[in-house]
């Protein structure tokens, strides 16, 4: 089949356009037949008519344009970084944006009435410049570019909605328009978004020849006199731009500027015109779709449903449908680390992390607020006063980052994907949504009862994981896809549970807030003791984590029965991730941030590794805690949530000198 007819095969958009039209119809169709046949109606004041022509139409008109921008800007990430998991969610220009325009909301108000777009802009600006800086010296490898996005989103993420949660009378209706809200009231949205879209798409299409050039490759490109960091600069520029105006506009909507692309390549776009001009007309239908199914749902409710939050609940399907029809470049993982400092710095790195966890233990037990809320230092052994509050809050703290890190370290061996966490692969969504099940269908449900739903929960997205992955041989593009877009789809449907103003709901965001408000001291001993108990058979049974981490035929010609260690391990995967999610929530990443600082400290040898991250891990959980018991006290905060703000900037900061040590010594 030539270029030319591969270029043009658009069934799957014609099909999202098609429904969307039936679906418009549906909404609007009385509505316009009216205006036509009658005329409007003129010199009569009729609601309805209003209500179509400055509320149901600016939103369809500000559906079409988001879809386009976001579709687009998706599609300029993945061809200049040659990545196919780049977005603006997964680079985190998105949740850069929204924290610039929650800053300015609560501090700086007036600035949003005047400077909306360009506060956006700066937030988005800062963001990326934050990923590529991190991830200069390492090519823009995917899965690293992609790990880094990730990481800066996690924190803008979680500093948000912390500053959400402090503020929450002051911006409730700035997080509600968060979460990507197309209702409109006026052409206002509408008006303001065109132009700066038109101005975007024109210079874009400037830039489509030396574009062009670059796909050939950064030596291709060089060779013909072309500057590929200059043309990448501009064309980032451009996508991080587009992303920060419709931020700004209608919130953060996710997975549009993800699978759009996609689709245009499975459509048969190769060709980078091709691919820009197609990734932004199936953003435009995907999302033009997906507002009008929103709307027939939701009814009445329509203006109070946001389109962003329930965007997984369509894009998720449509993802998994699509990622096995995708060709993911297989990419290599290699270890930067000198083997030198893996060999001589294990055990020294061991005692340093285990006395810092001890120091952090007895810290958080001793010293805290008082009754006249001051800072007191307690050693007396006071159990009544103080300590039956504290110890097993410490405790379940501890247990619960121990389990996060063991999970997430057998994900990452498991599947060889440096990216696999309970958070990333969805299992902690799926351990919630099992919670959820539990408390809207069992009366009287307790801790055991909520214990064995978040096990079949996790269970089941773990399973269905390992299919979806044992047919790409596990490949680490194709398992974050499927993980993003199952833990997506959970998380809409957890949120459309929460949203039923049922009582119920309260019991279940209180645990996908991550507060160890309330633990007793046998579920905290519980906890601990489940992590410390599979913590020991992975500890004996260490080789088998090395061994698999090298493949399938490896494994198998030294004797490791692979389809059953990878059976059990992931059993084990479900458990802890179920037990965890219990205590904290969804929400922690301790299960990606733990593996991550112990493999950035230099300890690659599985049992070293395990026990660096079960202390990394219960360590963060506890210094989470403890900032929730005494930053806002009397009030609590989430550890859950203040976890990724404590660990995150931990996490980068070794990452970076990681790669400065690594330089230095391959110098």
């Amino acid at each position: 089949m030539s270029e030319t007819q591969r270029n043009y095969n658009p069934v799957l958009f014609f099909i999202i356009t098609g429904v969307a039209l039936l679906l418009s119809w549906l909404l609007m169709g009385q509505d316009l037949q009216d205006i036509l046949t009658n005329g409007g109606n003129k010199g009569e004041y009729n609601v309805q008519q209003m209500l179509f022509l400055f509320s149901a139409l600016p939103r369809l008109s500000v559906a079409i344009l988001s879809g386009l921008a976001l579709g687009f800007s998706g599609a300029i990430l993945q061809l200049a970084l040659r990545n196919p998991l780049a977005s603006p969610t997964t680079m985190g220009v998105s949740a850069g944006a929204y924290l610039a325009l929650v800053i300015a909301g609560l501090f700086f108000p007036a600035t949003l009435v005047y400077g909306r777009e360009v506060i956006a802009l700066v937030g988005a600006g800062v963001a990326a410049a934050l990923v590529f800086g991190l991830m200069a010296r390492r090519d823009f490898s995917p899965i690293s570019l992609v790990l880094t996005g990730l990481i800066v989103s996690l924190y803008f993420g979680a500093l948000a909605s912390l500053l959400v949660l402090l503020n929450d009378r002051y911006l409730a209706s700035l997080f509600i328009w968060g979460a990507g809200s197309l209702s409109q009231q006026s052409w206002d949205v509408a008006n303001v978004l065109w132009p700066q879209l038109l101005v975007l798409f024109g210079l874009s299409m400037i830039m489509v020849r030396p574009f062009s050039l670059l796909v050939l490759g950064d030596g291709s490109a060089s060779s013909l006199g072309v500057s590929p960091g200059m043309i990448r600069f501009f064309a980032v520029s451009i996508a991080i731009a587009m992303a920060a105006f419709v931020t700004s506009a209608v919130g953060v909507i996710g997975f549009i500027g993800l699978v759009a692309p996609m689709i245009a390549r499975l459509c048969g776009a190769r060709k980078v015109l091709s691919q820009l001009i197609w990734s932004a007309l199936i953003g435009a239908a995907l999302l033009w779709m997906t507002d009008a199914v929103i709307q027939i749902l939701a009814g009445r409710l329509r203006e109070f449903v946001p389109t962003g939050a329930v965007t997984a609940l369509l894009g998720s399907p449509l993802l998994l449908f699509l990622i096995p029809r995708m060709k993911f470049e297989t990419v290599v993982q290699t270890n930067e680390a000198p083997l030198v400092w893996r060999q001589t710095a294990g055990l020294k790195v061991l005692f340093v992390m285990l006395a810092i966890s001890i120091c952090i233990v007895i810290v958080a037990v001793t010293f805290g607020r008082d009754t006249d809320f001051g800072w007191a230092f307690d050693l007396s052994g006071s159990w009544k006063d103080v300590y039956q509050w504290r110890v097993p809050r410490v405790i379940a703290a501890f247990g619960a980052g121990i389990m996060l890190a063991l999970a997430g370290m057998i994900l990452q061996r498991l599947t060889g994907n440096i990216m696999a966490s309970p958070e990333v692969l969805g299992i902690n969504a799926g351990a919630m949504m099992g919670i959820g099940v539990c408390i809207y269908l069992v009366v009287g449900v307790g801790p055991e009862t909520l214990a064995i739903g978040a096990l079949l929960g996790a269970s089941i997205v773990l399973a269905a994981l390992f299919a979806f992955g044992k047919k790409s041989g596990f490949q680490p593009e194709r398992m974050i896809l499927i993980g993003v877009a199952l833990g997506a789809l959970i998380d809409a449907l957890i949120g459309a549970l929460a949203a039923t103003g049922d009582l119920r709901s309260v019991h279940l965001l209180r645990i996908m807030a991550g507060s160890t408000y309330g633990v007793s001291l046998e579920a905290a001993c519980g906890a601990f003791l489940l992590g410390c108990t599979l913590m020991l058979p992975l500890l004996f049974g260490a080789r088998a984590l090395d061994v698999l981490n090298f493949g399938e035929k490896v494994s198998l010609s030294l004797g490791v029965n692979v389809r059953r260690s990878r059976f059990v391990l992931f059993a084990m995967a479900s458990c802890l991730t179920a037990g965890a999610t219990v205590l904290v929530g969804p929400l922690s990443f301790v299960g990606l941030m733990a593996p991550h600082i112990a493999r950035a400290l230099g300890l690659h040898q599985a049992r070293l590794q395990m026990a660096v991250a079960c202390l990394a891990g219960g360590s963060l959980m506890v210094v989470a805690d403890w900032i929730g018991r005494v930053s806002d006290y009397p009030y609590e905060m989430p550890a859950g949530l203040l976890s990724a703000l404590v660990g995150t900037p931990l996490l980068l900061i070794l990452m970076s000198r990681q790669n400065a040590f690594a330089r230095s010594s391959n110098a």
